[in-house]
């Protein structure tokens, strides 16, 4: 896997500095904890169709996505917060699916950047 492809380098190098190398990692684990609990979120939300919890989750899984340069990432959370804010969560669940595949992937590459 190419980091690069995942993770946007000066979107990274930006908030690393801003930051200091040393917080970074610490706020990366952050991520770690709370995005699972998120996805998880989305998925309750998603079956219990509740728009607004489920527009809240996929909004703060973009924001913090974002921050760390994970874009495509995070517009992938924002077409949810899109569909929970109209109300339409018809055939949300495979977006969510990806959501939660893709976090992964977002996952092994910030491992390899706080690890670098």
């Amino acid at each position: 896997m190419n980091t690069q492809s995942v993770i946007d380098m000066p979107t990274y190098e930006a908030l690393k500095e801003a930051m200091g190398a040393d917080y970074i990692v610490e706020v990366i684990q952050v991520y770690f904890e709370e995005t699972p609990q998120l996805l998880s979120n989305l998925r309750e939300a998603l079956e219990k169709q509740d728009c607004e919890t489920f527009r809240r989750a996929a909004h703060s899984i973009k924001s913090t996505s974002n921050s760390f340069g994970a874009l495509n990432f995070g517009a992938e959370a924002r077409e949810l917060e899109m569909l929970g804010r109209e109300g339409k969560l018809e055939g949300a669940a495979s977006k969510v699916n990806a959501l939660e595949a893709d976090y992964l992937v977002v996952k092994q590459a910030l491992e390899q950047l706080s690890h670098a």
